[in-house]
């Protein structure tokens, strides 16, 4: 997929880890990326691997998941168009604490941490925003992980389900019924809940009319309705 450095400015620009860098910035970013395409299915990284390069994704689907000591795999987070992943990369060389795995065929940005480090003692300023744009990250992971932990199941999996309902919508899913093709067991993990917990409230959803559930999909009727079970 062919792609001109303003759209990958603008693609820069979308994402909350360089939101604080000015338009002269993003462009020097921008010179360091390199488009990658990875098919559906395809392995990005193995939990283990040295971190050497973080991705920004244009188009398509992934997912990071972690291995259990018993062989179960566990969804970390799905990430769509303009969502940042092993962006600890541009700082150090630690081992990957999760596999991230394309879901579609996904088109991506790639910057090698150590062009990015170069950029960075060049530009001491972009160093600051970049620091400043994680803090704020990890803040924002710290106050859902402890509202999570709050949380009923049902509020859980009505946030989450509330979360791929306003992703679908930045693709362009329409304000009407919007397909979610995740499994239950998808969502009861990205909830950290069991999969029969999930499930029996998303029973309660489709009996409310408010859900219908398909094989590994669903389609939300009503996402403004969900809103009534979190809290």
């Amino acid at each position: 997929m062919a792609t001109t450095s303003e759209d990958t400015v603008q693609l820069l620009g979308r994402v909350p880890v360089f939101e604080a860098l000015g338009e002269d910035e993003l462009a020097r970013v921008a010179e360091v990326a390199v488009p990658r395409r990875f098919e559906a299915g395809e392995v990005i990284f193995c939990e283990g691997d040295a971190s050497d390069t973080c991705y920004i994704v244009r188009t398509g689907h992934a997912r990071a998941v972690r291995e259990h000591s018993d062989g179960r795999s566990i969804t970390l987070a799905n990430f769509g168009p303009g969502d940042i992943f092993g962006e600890l990369a541009m700082f150090d060389s630690e081992r990957r604490s999760a596999t991230v795995e394309a879901l579609d065929v996904m088109d991506a940005i790639a910057i090698l941490g150590s062009d990015m480090r170069r950029l960075l003692v060049l530009h001491s300023d972009i160093a600051v925003k970049l620091v400043i744009g994680l803090g704020r990250r990890l803040r924002e992971t710290n106050e859902r992980l402890s509202r999570q932990s709050f949380q009923t199941v049902q509020s859980r999996v009505a946030a989450v389900l509330a979360e791929l309902v306003a992703a679908a919508q930045a693709e362009g899913a329409g304000d009407g019924d919007v397909l979610i093709t995740s499994t239950q067991a998808d969502l009861a993990q990205l909830a950290g809940s069991s999969r029969e917990s999930a499930s029996r409230f998303l029973a309660v959803l489709e009996r409310a009319g408010i859900i219908t559930q398909g094989r590994g999909r669903l389609t939300v009727h009503d996402a403004a309705a969900l809103e009534r079970y979190v809290f």
